[in-house]
């Protein structure tokens, strides 16, 4: 069995009581039937408040009116944790906040940045990131595993992450070159044509590919209506996703009024104002930026061996990257133009906890980004009518 893990995992420790946001609120916390045996034998005075704490029916703990866990205390402690001791948490909690991703023979584990501490670790981190190895004696086989399939993915995510560490290109002309990239990998996916796949490696990292991707972005960013549009629709579609916590529909809603209420004119003034207050505020925002979109692309782009979307985990990591971007200028903006890397922090956890932790987000998240094709689109349409072909 292979494990593989980001460079800075070891650097990650829970801040307990200490932490802003506690994990044990606002989701229910699923416990695995190990533990529910193991609580249902519990003996001496702990028993009957654990006993209470839990919905036994559908195995989750129970929660407050406020949607803090029922074993949570005043000062943000787990009870279980203080009475039966660290070896007695469920496997949810027990794990979190490392996420782990399962494929034949490996075990891909990664610490979400739903965690303030997490988040803090990598919007901090300047390296490019390094991800680590270490193997076992241990093998297995799936049924029905597609791993030629799989040794693709991994490569174009090795591509993919090289590209967007490659610092001498802007991080928007490295995301356009990630997107255009998965959206011709997608056309060869579909048509069963996955030994072609790798040809799109090298092409993707010439110059003449940069060039393309700087072309097709500075003429997104001169169609002020289509942009307009197309990134209000990012946050819009937001809405639509399952609501974890009631405060992110109210972040959500303030942000388009600040973005968006003074129509496409007031949009391109406040972006422009504002993208050169972080060109000279926050320099090192790039740095950041490629964290995240390497973030997200190690931690889905390979689960497309089970369901074939490649293009659509690009574009949600693309799209994650950019709302959370959106929603730095409005807290910009609503701030008397003034902006902390604690408040960068914040809106990057937020986004998380209501996307990731939830599957059916994640789902509802990518057929959304099926329905849109955004830069790529564009660049297709403008192939097509140079007669090249989509896979050019």
């Amino acid at each position: 069995m292979l494990y593989i893990v980001p460079d800075y995992y070891e650097e990650f420790a829970c801040m307990a009581d200490r932490c802003e946001d506690t994990c044990c609120a606002g989701w229910k916390i699923m416990i695995d039937r190990r533990s529910l045996i193991r609580y249902g034998k519990v003996k001496g005075p702990f028993r009957k408040q654990l006993h209470k704490a839990i919905c036994w029916l559908d195995g989750t703990f129970r929660q407050s009116k406020e949607r803090r866990c029922a074993c949570l205390d005043e000062q943000n402690l787990c009870e279980i944790y203080k009475n039966l001791g660290g070896e007695s948490l469920c496997r949810t909690c027990r794990l979190y906040p490392r996420h782990i991703e399962e494929f034949e023979g490996v075990r891909e584990i990664t610490l979400s940045v739903s965690c303030p501490e997490v988040a803090r670790i990598l919007l901090n981190k300047k390296e490019p990131v390094r991800f680590l190895n270490c193997e076992t004696d241990k093998s297995e086989e799936y049924e029905e595993f597609d791993p030629f399939l799989y040794s693709m993915l991994v490569d174009a995510r090795s591509t993919m992450i090289q590209i967007l560490q490659n610092r001498e290109l802007s991080v928007e002309v490295r995301a356009g070159l990630i997107l255009g990239l998965a959206h011709d990998i997608q056309s060869r996916v579909d048509r069963e044509r996955i030994f072609a796949c790798e040809e799109l490696f090298e092409r993707y990292q010439r110059p003449e590919a940069f060039l393309y991707v700087e072309k097709a972005l500075q003429e997104y960013q001169n169609c002020l209506k289509r942009r307009h549009y197309l990134e209000w629709q990012m946050l819009e579609e937001l809405h639509f996703l399952e609501l974890l916590r009631p405060q992110w529909q109210s972040l959500l809603l303030e942000s388009q009024a600040i973005l968006y209420g003074q129509g496409s004119e007031g949009f391109r003034s406040i972006f422009e104002e504002f993208d050169e207050w972080m060109a000279h505020h926050m320099p090192d925002w790039e740095i950041k930026c490629e964290q995240l979109l390497v973030y997200f692309i190690f931690t889905y782009f390979c689960g497309a061996v089970y369901d074939g979307r490649v293009y659509s985990k690009v574009q949600m990591a693309v799209s994650s990257v950019r709302c959370i971007y959106q929603l730095m200028a409005a807290r910009w903006k609503k701030n008397e133009k003034e902006l902390q890397v604690e408040d960068i922090v914040e809106l990057v956890y937020r986004y998380s906890r209501e996307v990731e932790h939830s599957d059916q987000n994640l789902e509802q998240m990518e057929r959304m980004m099926e329905e849109h094709n955004w830069l790529a689109k564009a660049c297709e349409k403008k192939r097509l009518k140079k007669g090249e072909g989509k896979d050019d």
